[in-house]
């Protein structure tokens, strides 16, 4: 029986105070590690940056035969603009 009357505190104190902070924390840690992104969203991310890239390639190149081919391709484009702004 003395050794329950010994436990009786610390078990006390380790279900008011220590029991509800570790529960915190842990549960803290695991949204803390669920938000992160996975592998999966990671290689996506990854893919739609290279599409992203390669895109900008493309039009720096059509802008390139654009300004080759038609030099006033730029001031007809901003003509136009401005007449659907009028509008």
């Amino acid at each position: 029986m003395e050794f329950w009357k010994f436990m009786f505190v610390p078990t006390i104190l380790f279900l008011t105070v220590v029991a509800p902070i570790w529960i915190t924390m842990h549960y803290r840690s695991v949204n803390r590690s669920s938000r992160s992104l996975s592998q999966e969203d990671r290689g996506s991310i990854e893919h739609m940056l290279e599409t992203v890239d390669k895109l900008t390639e493309r039009i720096v190149s059509l802008e390139a035969i654009l300004d080759e081919d038609h030099a006033r391709w730029r001031q007809q484009v901003s003509r136009e603009q401005q007449g659907e702004s009028k509008e």
